[in-house]
């Protein structure tokens, strides 16, 4: 089954999502916002991505630029403010397997399928 950490306020999750329904394969939607993943479940995903906590970050959020712009903070204390403030959480995410992409572009969530 594909996971995808998904907002559906995004154009971009919501036309990555559309991907996968077109392709006609078992989806596990998951509003990341409401069900943050566990520091475990992150750094798998991370790990996944081949990407540090700080890369994961969505930079222009209001929530980083008021609480986090100019910090320099460990790997563990940047896994701790996503899932403290899950919209910090780049998206979507989609998961397959062993697998992790990004859906910027959507088109991306295609090196997986």
């Amino acid at each position: 089954m594909i996971q995808i950490y998904h907002n559906q306020r995004c154009r971009k999750s919501r036309s990555t999502l559309e991907i996968l329904q077109n392709e006609n394969v078992e989806i596990e939607v998951i509003d990341y916002q409401s069900n943050p993943p566990s520091t475990e479940e992150l750094k798998r995903i991370l790990k996944m991505l081949d990407m540090k906590p700080l890369e994961l970050i969505r930079r222009g959020e209001d929530i980083f630029k008021e609480n986090f712009k100019g910090k320099d903070l460990s790997d563990g204390e940047w896994i701790d403010a996503m899932i403290k403030f899950p919209k910090l959480i780049e998206r979507p995410i989609v998961v397959n397997r062993d697998q992790a992409v990004i859906g910027r572009p959507p088109e991306n969530v295609e090196k997986i399928l």
